[in-house]
């Protein structure tokens, strides 16, 4: 049994939920870790810049809080659930290419406080997410 599943040259890791719009969450107790997945940073390419929620702010599940840029493009990023934003990685102003580099470690992005659990229970399985990417790869 393996902790990922590969779809193509992305990786999808297990221990995580994930968005349509291509966000990971990791819960760590009441509060989740938030980035974006590796196929996402794979169709950006090289990020240059990165532009993340003030801790402390409240944010509502599918609100854009901030955004990502590449060499390629500009996307949103989303809050996949709602809560109060507790933590960013500061490393990420000084060191975007850690998205590419590490998008499920080094290069997350925010925490939030969860206030409605329930909101869990909307996010896309690993498998889900899987078959996502599969149908829009055409994999």
């Amino acid at each position: 049994m393996t902790d990922q599943i590969r779809v193509g040259d992305y990786i999808v890791l297990k221990d995580r939920l994930y968005t349509e719009s291509d966000e990971w969450v990791k819960r760590e107790g009441d509060v989740v870790v938030v980035g974006i997945t590796d196929y996402a940073q794979k169709k950006l390419r090289d990020v240059v810049g990165v532009e993340l929620p003030e801790p402390g702010s409240s944010v509502s599940a599918g609100e854009a809080v901030g955004s990502i840029e590449s060499v390629k493009a500009a996307a949103d990023i989303y809050a996949p659930v709602s809560g109060e934003v507790v933590e960013v990685n500061e490393r990420l102003y000084d060191e975007p290419e850690l998205v590419n580099q590490d998008p499920y470690g080094e290069g997350w992005m925010f925490k939030i406080r969860i206030s409605d659990e329930k909101e869990l229970e909307k996010l896309l399985t690993p498998e889900q997410y899987a078959e996502k990417i599969r149908k829009e790869e055409g994999l």
